[in-house]
């Protein structure tokens, strides 16, 4: 079954944090919350002032039906005085303006009566309900500019027909409304940061606590699992976590001292064998009724064991935090030439070597161990060429070696300083590699403040760097002033010719 298609905006949310998502949940639901109120709350809103005017308009326009009479919708718009007249224009007001409109219809459309601000109009709605019925409208009136609810109703009085428009204008109404969305627009904006800002600081402050156990984590390391996350007052989850955390480094602690405790005894128990065997293949080699082939093998076999055997140890010591013994100053320049010239006496590969005065502080034998372990990985590996180089470098020591065989992948390239870790390359037992050559130069590299990283070599290969502080000045002077041109340690950095 194919893997689904990634998503960019479904993994750009799955890799924020969780407070990030927790505001923007947070957030985002109260957004459609206060949107869908809103729209909610100016219709209500609407249907309340809106409905007020409706009911307004029809009260008038019944109240003005009830002062219509026969000789009214005779007489026209234009008719004599009478009573009858003087009662409707004083109920439709045609001598003063006032918020509402009315007209009056008769049965052809005519206007009859109407109030001051409609002379000279003709009727403002076209609207035809049957006697006793009611019909309004929200409409715009451009003889009175805006929105009015227009309400008719049809009537009728000594079998004659007649109409009553009724017009309320919406002005107020409206401005109302704008008012309400005016405070929503400016309101839900500063309610939803209100909001997002609440939730980032309780959020924060809920999962302090789980950073606090991530730093401490972060912190602990396979040298030293002694180290526990701190537990948070109250019963929650993220307490419980933290017990749970505790438990779990507890158990870790416990296996770690049992395997390392493990590893140093077997060792120190197979020193005693090994050394006997060594010597049982040296008496039975100067027997001459001894096969060759078979002491051969034994004494090889034996010394890879011894090897290995004291490979452990150095590492079971390293774990225990005692590996650099001695504090002393060490010529790193002396110590890499000596293994370019034990190279070369071998004549397995081209060595080139580079090298200025570089002085450390450290135990000179781990040290030692540290350059043969990577100059015979190199070798093992290399084409045909190893490469050697000190240099001094930001106030710091510099230690190269280099070969041009097949390199390290990249994605292996912190994985070769673990332990009994070799690459596909190198699988070959007969070559000599135990995969501990790599992990003890890390484990002595860290022991004297150091770093060591596999890099790629220009040109194909692998390189290897190691960066130590640096000891006493290699000339026995003061450091120079960094102004006279003088490298750390006050020595002149030669021109790297090869040596």
């Amino acid at each position: 079954m194919p893997a689904p298609a990634p998503h960019p905006l479904r993994d750009r949310w799955r890799r924020a944090g969780v407070r990030v998502r927790s505001t923007l949940a947070a957030t985002a639901l109260l957004a459609v919350l206060v949107v869908a109120g809103g729209v909610v709350g100016l219709a209500a809103l609407r249907g309340s002032l809106y409905g007020a005017a409706e009911a307004s308009s029809a009260v008038q326009a019944r109240l003005v039906r009830l002062s219509v009479s026969a000789d009214v919708l005779d007489s026209g718009l234009e008719g004599p005085g009478s009573a009858q007249r003087s009662a409707l224009e004083a109920a439709v007001g045609a001598d003063d303006d006032r918020g509402s409109h009315v007209q009056v219809l008769d049965a052809d459309g005519r206007v009859v009566a109407r109030s001051a601000a409609l002379a000279g109009l003709d009727a403002i709605s076209g609207a035809r309900p049957a006697v006793g019925e009611l019909l309004q409208e929200e409409r715009e009136v451009p003889a009175l500019g805006g929105r009015w609810v227009v309400t008719v109703v049809g009537a009728r009085v000594d079998d004659r027909d007649f109409r009553v428009v009724a017009a309320e204008s919406t002005a107020e109404e409206d401005a109302a409304l704008r008012q309400a969305a005016l405070v929503l627009a400016v309101g839900a904006p500063l309610l939803l940061a209100a909001i997002a800002a609440a939730t980032w600081t309780f959020t924060g402050r809920s999962l302090r606590p789980v950073e606090a156990i991530r730093r401490t984590v972060e912190g602990i390391t396979s040298a030293g699992l002694d180290g526990r996350v701190p537990v948070p007052e109250g019963r929650d989850e993220v307490a419980r976590l933290a017990v749970t955390m505790n438990e779990m480094l507890s158990r870790l602690e416990s296996s770690q001292r049992s395997q390392r405790r493990f590893v140093a005894d077997a060792s120190h128990e197979l020193r005693s064998p090994v050394a006997t065997l060594r010597a049982a293949a040296e008496v039975w080699s100067a027997d001459a009724g001894a096969p060759r082939e078979f002491t051969e093998l034994v004494r090889s076999e034996a010394g890879r064991v011894e090897a290995l055997v004291a490979d452990l140890l150095l590492l079971a010591r390293a774990d225990e935090g005692r590996l650099a013994r001695e504090d002393a100053d060490v010529d790193l320049d002396e110590v890499l030439e000596g293994e370019a010239a034990r190279l070369r006496a071998l004549g397995a590969v081209r060595v080139r070597a580079r090298t200025v005065p570089v002085r450390v502080r450290g135990d000179h034998r781990q040290l030692s161990r540290l350059v043969r372990n990577l100059t015979d990985n190199a070798a093992r590996h290399a084409a045909g060429t190893v490469e050697l180089r000190t240099a001094l470098e930001g106030g710091s020591a510099l230690l190269e070696v280099a070969d041009d065989g097949p390199g390290v992948p990249e994605a292996e390239r912190e994985r070769v300083f673990e332990r009994f870790v070799r690459l596909d390359a190198s699988r070959d037992r007969a070559s000599g590699g135990t995969g501990l050559g790599l992990a003890i130069v890390a484990e002595i590299a860290a022991a004297h403040g150091g770093s060591v990283r596999a890099l790629p070599r220009p040109g194909g290969g692998a390189l290897v760097r190691l960066v130590l502080p640096l000891g006493a000045p290699a000339d026995g002077t003061d450091a120079a002033d960094p102004a006279d041109g003088r490298g750390p340690g006050g020595v002149q950095p030669p021109s790297a010719a090869s040596r």
